[in-house]
């Protein structure tokens, strides 16, 4: 086998993605706008809104109720995957993922370090 031939197996084996796969995932920052209760959600969730600049303003639902509260919420920055397809939850449909990291105590939301434009793209 040529060198490229065995790269790709070697990386398809290791679950390893190429940089134009990367790309194709939207991965913005963006601004929670509200929060509202989500009683029918099946564990603890927030309903979010959130301002993605030139994307325009999305809603998500999000399991992260044990570590932060709807004020902690407001005003603050995320990350979030706005290229997925919208997905039906209960009676709501989330148009974005938000990104965030599992531990034993909750989900750990992904900061943003210092302010960026709404809609900025991680790159």
């Amino acid at each position: 086998m040529n060198q490229i031939g065995d790269d790709s197996l070697h990386h398809a084996a290791h679950g390893l993605i190429g940089w134009s796969d990367f790309e194709k995932v939207m991965i913005c920052a963006g601004t929670v706008t509200q929060v509202e209760e989500f009683p029918q959600a099946r564990k603890p969730a927030w309903k979010l809104w959130v301002d993605f600049g030139p994307h325009g303003i999305r809603k998500t639902s999000a399991q992260i109720r044990d570590l932060y509260a709807a004020e902690d919420l407001v005003g603050r920055q995320i990350v979030g995957v706005i290229n997925f397809p919208p997905k039906q939850i209960g009676p709501f449909v989330s148009e974005f993922l938000l990104t965030g990291f599992p531990t034993e105590d909750g989900v750990v939301v992904t900061a943003i370090e210092r302010p960026v434009p709404n809609g900025t793209r991680l790159a």
